[in-house]
């Protein structure tokens, strides 16, 4: 039968890589936009109306991703590769720009876009580990990957607060986002697009040929071993 081939640790950990970065994007804003609303002058009690787009894009945009993900190849960049690109570019650019909103419904605005963007990235990612690895490795897969999402979200949560003890101002006039805030936005948007870019091009993907011969043979194997 033929197999899916093995994959040693370092291509699992190219593989998953750009988890890094896709979890440093959403504890950035999942930590530290609710302070930019308040900033940018909404009241406490108006901040969860604020939020309401963040989970509602995630509904919309992860299955119609993972739809349109399962369906497309780029000779060059494969199957799961342009939804990471892409993603990435424009969360990237979210990240600069979100602390950098001159007002309040800019931000909103802002969010709404961040949010789908890392979600781009992020559901194509999952099905990266069944697409890559053979069964008996796709813990593993999942394993690295949480492993990244461990780091991202911790190293995120502390930026703020490292830059502080640089020696970055964490504080500003009155609807003012300080530095602290900017410039950790700033490192998570660089770290996000070098990270998932370092799995695009340092992971390969099967083609839509050889993932029809593997699930074939996956079919033919079960019949004659029940």
């Amino acid at each position: 039968m033929m197999k899916k081939r093995t994959l040693n640790f370092w291509e699992i950990w190219n593989m998953s890589f750009g988890f890094l970065g896709i979890q440093m994007g959403f504890a950035l804003q999942n930590a530290n936009v609710s302070r930019i609303f308040q900033t940018l002058g909404a009241d406490i009690e108006d901040i969860p109306i604020l939020w309401v787009a963040a989970p509602l894009t995630g509904l919309i945009i992860q299955p119609i991703i993972g739809y349109f993900s399962d369906r497309t190849w780029h000779p060059k960049l494969g199957r799961r590769r342009p939804y990471f690109l892409v993603g990435a570019i424009l969360a990237s650019l979210a990240l600069f720009v979100m602390p950098n909103s001159p007002v309040l419904w800019f931000a909103a605005g802002m969010l709404w876009i961040m949010d789908a963007s890392i979600n781009v990235s992020m559901e194509p990612f999952r099905a990266f580990v069944g697409d890559n690895l053979p069964e008996h490795q796709i813990t593993k897969g999942f394993a690295m990957q949480s492993f990244f999402i461990g780091i991202g979200a911790y190293v995120a949560s502390k930026l703020p607060w490292f830059l502080t003890y640089l020696g970055v101002t964490n504080t500003a006039p009155e609807g003012v986002i300080p530095d602290s805030v900017k410039y950790s936005f700033y490192i998570g948007g660089f770290v996000f697009l070098i990270a998932v870019l370092w799995t695009v091009f340092r992971s390969k993907e099967y083609s839509p040929e050889e993932m029809k011969v593997f699930e074939e043979a996956e079919k033919n194997f079960a019949l004659q071993n029940p």
